[in-house]
């Protein structure tokens, strides 16, 4: 399989004296050595970006929305080394790998197709003598940096919108899992996206140098980040700070996953699954914790452990394999750490509870019972396959157990009252809640959060807004 490992600026291919490895977190091996990057191709690849952008933006809707279907159809064509890139560098299962292909791949079909209707409008005058107008333009330069977790949709979800506006940009991908970007920006390249418009730019830093380039220039408009609370608020005080740019950020969660006693449980337990153990529960929007009413706790934990046990863990590239490695030994440590607290403060493993025989990175997927407030399995995103579970005695009670935190992500629950529907789903303090499934991301969808889960909104039609200026025109003399 042909893989790309040189950046790509301006139109370029960029090698560099320095690299850094690329691993497999499944068996530790170097798939290969990427060029570390610094302030100067930056600032490079930030200036090509302004250079291409008038002609780019000059460019009909209609113009770059053939661009970015082509690329779609590329990106289709070559969803399986796509799919087999993502599960090498960051671990997930082949065929949730190829979903994510296929996932990240629709954000270019959508956005391409909504480029053609950033409608601007007319607004009823208040004076006879004029006309009011407004516009949509694209913003401009935008930098971007992306996680690991989603190699691939993270980028076309930011990317496509961009593009589809008008505007040009310059990523960094996640020092863990570039080669995707990699392979991406040189689909794009084939699409006929010109030289400048987008340019990828490799570093083993996760932020730093290129972080401070991204922030500080005034050529760049918008600034993008998918990553940790803390260090999104640290990149968005930096733009703020130095050059009021507009900035996105879809930070970290909590996620509760709420049960209620009159819930279908097969179902409940079938969407607990999907939603925790998706990536081995290293995604934002995964259950965090599992909130179950006290009538059915002990039933559903028995369903929930039950269907748990029998998952099975591997390298992603095995046949079957559902739970893959954790990205790097800070995400095991961690979570044999979060583990090792809850059990000796009076948890219970009704299955898993440590480290997998399968490898370094792999840990066993875990239900954690009689799992209290306090505990750092509730107050912390876990980034791992561990489900704890929480009871309760009311609607109320779960609500408030759900609501209490900072994160603002997603939020899940399950019943079957159409009328406690809409009523919880009303009170939880989050931007996405799914009822009665466990997944529900499209390209369709405005997905982000609220509270310390971020600013902004990706995919839907919010998602070309953010990239876009709403420009009013004030016509008189009439």
């Amino acid at each position: 399989m042909t893989i790309r490992s040189d950046a790509y600026i301006d139109g370029k291919w960029r090698s560099a004296a320095a690299r850094f490895d690329v691993l497999n977190p499944a068996t530790q091996e170097v798939i290969a050595r990427v060029p570390d990057l610094g302030a100067g191709e930056t600032e490079e690849a930030v200036a090509a970006a302004h250079r291409a952008w008038p002609a780019w933006a000059a460019k009909t809707a209609k113009e770059r929305a053939q661009v970015l279907r082509a690329w779609y159809d590329l990106m289709m064509a070559d969803i399986d080394r796509l799919a087999r890139l993502i599960t090498m560098e960051g671990g997930k299962p082949l065929a949730e790998a190829k979903g994510e292909a296929a996932y990240g791949a629709s954000f270019a079909e959508w956005f391409g197709e909504e480029a053609k209707r950033a409608y601007g409008r007319t607004i009823p005058t208040t004076t006879a003598s004029r006309r009011y107008v407004t516009l949509k333009q694209p913003i401009g330069v935008c930098a971007a940096v992306t996680p690991w977790n989603f190699p691939m949709a993270m980028i076309t979800r930011k990317a496509a919108p961009a593009l589809a506006a008008g505007c040009t940009m310059v990523l960094k991908p996640p020092s863990q899992t570039p080669l995707t970007a990699l392979a991406l920006v040189e689909l794009a390249e084939r699409a006929g996206v010109p030289a400048g418009v987008f340019s990828v730019v490799t570093t083993k830093s996760h932020t730093g140098a290129v972080g401070k380039v991204f922030c500080e220039s005034p050529l760049v408009r918008k600034f993008t980040f998918t990553g940790s609370t803390e260090i999104g608020k640290k990149l968005g005080a930096a733009c703020v700070g130095s050059t009021v740019k507009r900035v996105s950020l879809e930070l970290g969660g909590n996620a509760p996953l709420i049960v209620l006693a009159d819930a279908d449980l097969d179902k409940a337990v079938k969407g607990a699954i999907a939603s925790k153990f998706r990536n081995a529960g290293q995604t934002c929007v995964c259950a965090n914790r599992i909130l179950v009413e006290d009538a059915i706790y002990d039933e559903f934990s028995k369903k929930l452990a039950d269907a748990v046990s029998k998952l099975k863990v591997g390298d992603g590239q095995a046949e079957g394999v559902e739970i893959g490695p954790l990205i790097d030994k800070h995400a095991i440590e961690k979570v044999e750490a979060m583990v090792g607290e809850a059990l000796a403060s009076g948890a219970v493993a009704l299955t898993g509870g440590k480290k997998h025989a399968a490898g370094a990175q792999f840990y066993t997927p875990t239900v954690l019972a009689n799992v209290t407030r306090d505990m750092r399995v509730n107050t912390e995103e876990i980034f791992g396959p561990v489900a704890p579970l929480i009871r309760f005695k009311s609607e109320d009670e779960a609500i408030a157990i759900a609501n209490d935190t900072e994160y603002g992500l997603a939020g899940y629950f399950f019943s079957r009252d159409v009328n406690r529907c809409w009523r919880v789903a009303e009170k939880l303090e989050y931007g996405m809640v799914s009822i009665n499934e466990g997944v529900f991301s499209n390209e369709v969808i405005p997905f982000g959060g609220m509270k310390e889960s971020g600013l902004g909104r990706e995919g839907g039609v919010e998602g070309l807004e953010e990239y876009l200026e709403t420009k009013f025109m004030n016509f008189g003399g009439f």
